[in-house]
């Protein structure tokens, strides 16, 4: 319990700061985004007292999706709670006309359908679909840095972990390809993203998976191949686009605060 002394080493246990706490809130993403919450400046406050932290936040508009607002919401809660030394986490929304729902269904711990019993769709669904867009959105950037890299499409669809060597080397993650015989070096930083959210989308499970699949989730036709990259193409550009209306509302937004 925070505040007393640990029996182990004789010292206070230590609450995290308010930069750890920022730290962990970078795992917290807008999931229409597919970016985080600390990158797009939405965390407004942070207070600590003792081992009880109080977060507040903004959304770009008044009317953002509830059901967004309620996962942002819900991941500040369970993020921050995770860390040590934490006994209580209170999340308010603020700005939003929604916002005394979700902040009170959130700290109250209430299901979403709970707090809005006439929402058409469950949130776990509708994080299901956002979850799906950002992965193609990054399965588009990754295979850009493929094709690039002189890659043939038929290539690309067969490829698994097991074709990936992303240890020590800085330039970039070598790729194996005709048994291990050619090599081709790519970008990491795309790959990289791209592969965190396969692993949370259940599309690469295992080192003999294919790393790219269709917006079903099957592995890729060699003969649909520009079909599915046209349509990860298009959700990068619509995650593009939404991020960047969303900044221009969030910039017109402060500075309106600030104008006060």
């Amino acid at each position: 319990m925070s505040g007393t002394h640990s029996a182990e080493t004789g010292t206070e246990p230590t609450v995290p700061d308010r930069d750890a706490i920022r730290e962990r809130l970078r795992r917290v993403d807008d999931p229409e985004l597919d970016r985080s919450i600390v990158e797009l400046e939405y965390v407004e406050e942070i207070r600590i007292d003792d081992g009880e932290v109080a977060v507040c936040f903004v959304l770009p508009t008044a009317w953002c999706s509830p059901a967004f607002a309620w996962m942002m919401a819900t991941g500040i809660r369970d993020e921050v709670g995770s860390l040590p030394n934490v006994t209580d986490v209170t999340v308010e929304l603020r700005d939003h006309m929604h916002a005394a729902e979700i902040t009170e269904g959130v700290n109250d711990r209430r299901s979403f359908v709970e707090t809005f019993p006439a929402a058409e769709d469950d949130v776990a669904e509708v994080r299901r679909k956002l979850d799906e867009k950002a992965r193609l959105a990054r399965q588009h950037a990754a295979v850009e840095a493929l094709l690039d890299a002189g890659i043939a499409p038929g290539q690309i669809v067969d490829l698994t972990l097991d074709h990936l060597d992303r240890g020590s080397d800085t330039v970039g993650t070598a790729v194996s390809l005709r048994g291990g015989a050619v090599f081709a070096v790519i970008d990491d930083e795309p790959l990289a993203d791209y592969l965190e959210k396969a692993r949370e989308t259940g599309i690469v499970t295992s080192t003999d998976d294919c790393l790219f699949a269709d917006p079903d989730g099957e592995p890729i036709d060699p003969e649909e191949f520009d079909v599915v990259h046209s349509r990860a193409r298009a959700a990068g550009v619509n995650v593009t686009g939404q991020g960047s209306v969303c900044a221009a509302l969030h910039e017109s937004r402060h500075r309106r605060g600030d104008d006060k």
